[in-house]
């Protein structure tokens, strides 16, 4: 089965076929630093992470950009208010350079404890203003611009697609309704590719963030960022861009006319969005006051990897209602599946470093892909079926139920060979080190145990299976011997 993914820009799900295979250029949108980033927003960067693993999967090679926005993003998308980065440095009475380096960092120890893989590059909007002035630049040499009394703004009028990706109603738009209008500003959609930089009563500048220009001092427009550094990195026409849903029709929007107005080509060939995580009040949100952010689970006593486990649990399409009580059931089954791994690890580890284990089982033969063949095929399909990661998870599940109930001990090793190329797209750490736990003396305990059941000698038997249990391990008596097992934790 070939990929297929959700193109936001058809509305339909196509093959994927990049530009330059096997190369995959890819775009994420970073975060904006002026906060940490909430679990809603960590949603996306998850499906994300999951695209680009399905990607390398695949055998393609990744070029994964993703930028970081630390200038420009105001606090209303209409191009009015004041800049989030230097309010919140107002705020915490710090320069905006010290507000955007504290979240930045923060924000990549959350991808870390998510174990989402890093960018191949990441791209810092203050490092790029010579690019993004160059390309507004081009679009002003093409007629696309005009001036404001607050800054340099794109004319939507001009471009007879504008509006494509979201399936705008241009002319049913009216000032005042989707935006409020500045007042010199010609459309309702028009948006500010340079902002003049505001002055106080006293004449001096009130930002801190602020650059010359061909058109004054000022600062970026939130949209060119994205088209201008995604360009750079990735050519003017590139396999894949993503982001939240809430993208689509303001930034995504405004990054392809940008970008197809300067070079008269098509910008990106797949769209992908991931949809929302909400509370049962409704969505989760910094300005709402109500985002709940990773650490708050981790002093919760929640894994970061179970909050993972749960957003797989949900296609990437379809929305979220989180809630303590289902990052619960969630945590529960995730450590649930760890133990059974951990449970064959062990298995696995006595069979290949302890050979004289091999004389407490009794031997079957089976035959590995045989038996799991088929599940393996119905992952690999699910993973490429617009990334349905859960049933992928449920295709595992099916995986390692059938080997418990056949005790098929001999295809142990198979099996973690397996999970572990499986969870090279889950991400979710699955396999543990478990052969560093082996005490030495776990071989000859159970040997002398088997020798005391076979002798009928229950009692000694039953103080050996304490003492096992006491080093950590239970044992189960099964037709196929001895099933020693790792004490379960939860």
């Amino acid at each position: 089965m070939n990929l297929k993914v959700y193109n936001t820009l058809s509305r339909k799900i196509e093959d994927f076929v990049p530009l330059n295979p096997p190369n995959v250029g890819l775009y994420t949108c970073g975060p904006t630093v002026y906060m940490y980033a909430h679990i809603g927003n960590l949603r996306t960067y998850i499906f994300e992470d999951v695209l680009k693993r399905v990607l390398l999967n695949n055998g393609y090679k990744v070029n994964h950009v993703m930028n970081i926005t630390d200038v420009g993003h105001l606090t209303s998308d209409a191009d009015t208010g004041e800049d989030k980065l230097e309010k919140e440095a107002t705020k915490e009475k710090k320069t905006a350079w010290d507000i955007a380096a504290f979240y930045t960092t923060a924000f990549q120890k959350d991808l870390e404890s998510l174990n989402i893989l890093p960018p191949d590059i990441w791209c810092k909007a203050t490092d790029h203003i010579k690019e993004q002035i160059q390309l507004i630049e081009t679009l002003e040499k093409k007629g696309f611009t005009y001036k404001t009394t607050d800054g340099i703004y794109f004319d939507t009028s001009k471009l007879s697609d504008y509006g494509k990706l979201a399936g705008l109603d241009i002319k049913g738009l009216r000032a005042g309704i989707r935006v409020e209008m500045i007042v010199d500003k010609k459309n309702p959609t028009d948006f500010a590719l340079w902002k003049f930089s505001p002055k106080s009563l006293d004449g001096n500048n009130k930002r801190q963030m602020e650059w010359d220009s061909p058109w004054g001092i000022g600062f970026p427009g939130w949209h060119i960022e994205c088209a201008a550094m995604s360009i750079k990195y990735l050519g003017e026409t590139f396999d894949i861009h993503c982001g939240g849903i809430d993208h689509i029709p303001v930034h995504h929007t405004n990054e392809i006319a940008e970008a197809e107005a300067a070079t008269s080509k098509p910008f990106v060939k797949y769209w992908l969005h991931g949809e929302f995580l909400e509370l049962k009040e409704g969505r989760m949100g910094k300005s709402e006051g109500n985002a709940i952010l990773l650490s708050t689970l981790i002093e919760r006593g929640f894994d970061p990897l179970a909050y993972r486990y749960l957003v797989l649990n949900t296609h990437y399409r379809k929305k979220i209602e989180f809630d303590f009580e289902a990052l619960t059931g969630a945590q529960t089954a995730f450590k649930n599946l760890k133990q059974i791994l951990a449970n064959i690890q062990l298995t696995a580890d006595l069979l290949s470093y302890y050979p004289t284990y091999n004389n407490i089982l009794k031997e079957t033969s089976n035959n590995f892909i045989a038996n799991y063949g088929s599940i393996i095929e119905a992952f690999d399909n699910a993973i490429d079926n617009d990334l349905n990661m859960p049933q992928a998870l449920a295709n595992l599940n099916v995986l390692l139920n059938k080997y418990e109930e056949k005790l098929d001990f001999e295809n142990a090793s198979d099996i973690l060979n397996t999970v572990n190329k499986m969870d090279t797209v889950l991400g979710l750490q699955l396999l543990p080190k478990v052969h560093e736990l082996i005490p030495a003396n776990l071989i000859s305990l159970l040997e002398s145990r088997q020798q005391k059941r076979n002798e009928k000698n229950w009692v000694e038997a039953d103080s050996l299976r304490k003492e096992l249990e006491g080093l950590g391990f239970t044992v189960k008596d099964t037709a196929r011997g001895q099933i020693i097992e790792i004490k379960n934790q939860n």
